[in-house]
């Protein structure tokens, strides 16, 4: 059954003959699922594996590029939002599943679990499941390591005893178990405590630290080892402690920690000497860890972020890949052990998302498959960053995409601001920002000030500034696009997820006779009632409470302040047709929110609607409920502000 599955499957996410089309594709193009992802090489650059997805339906494919598969395993509609190699005969793969626990435990959770899946076996081995000890659900992972020639995982579960027929949870609090990749069999690598944050585990497979955060005092540490040890590093973080990673040696680690003037990357000896920050840190998105060699790069923060390896050969077989596929955004995926055969993905300019397997020493590059196999070069907008200032004289950036088909000028607008709020978009290919600028809109993605990757002191600059600077940033922005003749500021509607969502429904209740519409999926709508859901679930002292509120301006959520920015209190002031959007599985932002903001509406006239997604989180993980979402905003818009 599965011989040229995998042949299949490249064939069908690489088609792209066909003639260019008179007409925009449709809606469904862009609102489906990527055709592939999360596009990982073996150690040995043999062989890939990679999630396909046609129509909700997700396959596992593990074999060598453009041959046949050794293994296909079909997840169907199971959230896949992680695949990994450990070693050449183990593929580990992460999902998710919306679970309700009940009244007690805060209803609503998204769950974390782990297959692992052996092509040269065909076995498949679950984490924790059929565990008698720990309850059937991941709540950490701390990377693979091979040991005495055998591959085991490391990942922190809830411990449970038995009573009777039952089991009970025995604290809580999470432990780290060492797993067998082959077997299932688990046994414990360090116990918990109710202040540990996290462990660090080596290539070695040992536990060489750990990580403890005191919500109340918000004091965090770094102890070595898996219990007791010296103390390698302290401090304070209003929201939160500190991140783990292998270093560069074996006896180094790098502890990613909070200070006044942003985060910070430091260098920690588990043998003595002083602790060293890594230059330029605040430039530093990520890390890039290698399962066998520790940290190898990092990637720059930028409106293209770049990778940079620590090896000089690394680096210049990272360069000539760069060289060999110019013109779009590169993103490094995945590497071999020797570093001669890459995984990167393109998009950018004409290219609506492909995936490549690059051979560093041939310069050989081989096209894996398309993101968007529908969406053809011809049909991608072009999206540029673009730049203005606030009201307050402050200097901002975003995204500005074009349609195609017309001039820039007195354009219709869809302004579509990000979610987080600590987020930040690119110049890159957004299925949102696409589907629009294809249907004839300008779309405009404003980085507001509180938006990540532009340094601390601008995203501080967001803080209490929530649905007040944030919001007139945005407002501010289209202001100066209309004064350059690009969109005309009386064709505009507003879109948005999540904080976006609430930008978007701020738009029209806190703000006035700026837009047309307001489309909002998964909105943050009565402030109030989100803190206190936050408070719930997080813990009313918690970081994540800290850092909401620092946002918003409140010191909690009977703050009278909250009155002026909350859409749900100003419901009555809504001066354009809204719609509302919610996933009935949203932990994240609860359906309540979306729910009592149409209520308010109503009762005080205004036009609104309102589409439940069934069986839908907050990331839209689903093709067609997500389909659904996008073809009800696009309709939404060319209603109330209309393309031609």
């Amino acid at each position: 059954m599965l011989r040229g599955i995998l042949a299949l499957a490249l064939a069908g996410a690489l088609a792209s003959g066909a003639p260019v089309q008179a007409a925009a594709p449709p809606v469904e193009a862009y609102g489906r699922l990527p055709a592939i992802e999360s596009v990982q090489v073996s150690p040995s650059g043999k062989l890939i594996a990679y999630v396909a997805t046609e129509h909700d339906t997700r396959i596992l494919l593990i074999g060598p590029p453009g041959g046949e598969a050794l293994d296909a395993l079909r997840v169907g509609e199971a959230k896949v939002r992680d695949v990994r190699w450990a070693g050449e005969d183990h593929v580990v793969v992460t999902l998710t599943a919306t679970v309700n626990l009940g009244y007690f435990l805060g209803w609503q959770h998204e769950l974390e679990s782990v297959i692992v899946v052996n092509p040269r076996t065909h076995k498949t081995v679950p984490v924790f499941a059929g565990a008698r000890r720990v309850a059937p659900a991941v709540f950490g992972q701390y990377g693979t390591a091979q040991v005495d020639g055998h591959w085991y995982g490391y990942y922190s579960g809830i411990s449970v005893e038995s009573v009777g027929n039952t089991h009970e949870i025995s604290h809580g609090f999470t432990d780290l178990y060492r797993v067998d990749l082959d077997t299932g069999a688990i046994g414990l690598a360090a116990g918990g405590y109710e202040r540990v944050d996290g462990w660090l585990v080596d290539t070695r497979g040992v536990v060489v630290a750990r990580s403890e955060y005191d919500e109340s005092t918000r004091e965090w540490r770094v102890l070595a080892g898996p219990g007791g040890g010296q103390v390698l590093l302290s401090g304070k973080g209003r929201f939160g402690g500190v991140g783990l990673s292998a270093g560069r040696t074996a006896d180094t680690i790098v502890v990613a920690r909070p200070t006044d003037q942003g985060g910070v990357y430091t260098e920690v000896s588990l043998t003595g000497g002083p602790p060293k920050d890594v230059p330029d840190s605040a430039s530093i998105a990520d890390l890039l860890i290698d399962q066998n060699k520790g940290w190898i790069g990092l990637i720059r923060e930028g409106d293209q972020k770049r990778a940079e390896m620590l090896a000089p050969a690394f680096q210049a077989r990272l360069d000539d890949a760069r060289q060999t596929l110019p013109g779009s955004r590169m993103r490094l995926e995945s590497w071999s052990d020797d570093f001669n055969t890459l995984i990167v993905f393109t998009d950018g300019g004409d290219d609506s998302g492909t995936y490549w397997l690059v051979n560093a020493a041939s310069n050989a590059v081989q096209a894996i498959g398309a993101a968007y196999p529908q969406i053809k070069s011809d049909d991608v907008a072009r999206a540029r960053m673009v730049s203005w200032k606030a009201g307050d004289g402050l200097e901002l950036h975003g995204v500005l995409t074009l349609p195609r088909s017309r001039q820039a000028k007195d354009l219709p607008l869809v302004v579509l601001p990000h979610g987080g709020p600590q987020e930040r978009d690119y110049p890159g290919f957004d299925w949102w920002a696409q589907t629009f600028a294809a249907r004839g809109y300008a779309v405009f993605q404003p980085n507001f000030r509180g938006s990540d990757g532009y340094g601390i002191e601008f995203r501080d600059a967001g803080f209490k500034q929530w649905g007040r600077k944030m919001q007139t940033d945005i407002s501010d922005g289209v202001a100066d696009l209309a004064k350059q003749g690009i969109v005309d500021p009386r064709r505009a509607c507003i879109v948005g997820g999540s904080y976006g969502g609430y930008a978007a429904l701020a738009g029209v209740t806190v703000q006035q006779g700026l837009y047309r519409c307001a489309v909002a999926d998964a909105p943050v709508a009565d402030l109030r009632d989100f803190l206190a859901y936050a408070g719930e679930r997080e813990g009313y002292y918690s970081g994540a409470t800290r850092y909401w509120n620092a946002y918003m301006g409140a010191t909690s959520e009977r703050d009278a302040s909250l009155s002026a920015i909350s859409p749900i209190e100003r419901a009555d002031q809504a001066d354009a047709p809204i719609l509302l959007i919610h996933g009935k599985d949203d932990t994240v932002v609860p359906i309540s929110q979306s729910e009592a903001m149409l209520a308010a509406l109503r009762q005080a006239g205004k036009p609104a609607e309102m589409i439940t997604l069934p069986n839908e989180d907050h990331w839209l993980s689903r093709e067609q409920t997500r389909i659904g979402m996008l073809t009800a905003a696009v309709a939404f818009v060319e209603k109330y502000n209309p393309a031609n």
